[in-house]
């Protein structure tokens, strides 16, 4: 029997591991709360890049006077992939018709 067990006699010692327990498990929820959210802060500014890019796209495409159906402008405004909102971004920029941009190029 622990030093402690002994002295504080065995009710007080299983109240001290239930209290010790719920501290553990306060710390673990804790941590696990605060990676929670981080995940969605970092999910949260990934969608807004995304949004953000998809925006960009459109504006320069209307800026160069290309037509952009509502189709079209579905697919740019719903793509989650950078990497694909970046290429067509760059695409954009010199853009003469749509699928300058859209169409998937030999790479």
């Amino acid at each position: 029997m622990p030093r402690f067990e002994y002295l504080l006699g065995d009710l007080r010692a299983e109240r001290l591991h239930s209290m010790m327990d719920e501290q553990r498990a306060e710390e673990l929820m804790r941590s696990y709360g605060e990676e929670l959210i981080e995940q969605g802060l970092r999910r949260g500014r990934e969608e807004g890049l995304a949004r953000g890019r998809a925006e960009d796209v459109l504006r320069i495409l209307t800026a160069r006077g290309v037509h952009v159906d509502e189709a079209s402008r579905q697919r740019i405004l719903t793509c989650a992939d950078v990497a694909t909102l970046d290429r067509w971004f760059d695409r954009s920029l010199n853009a003469a018709t749509l699928s300058d941009v859209l169409d998937d190029l030999a790479q």
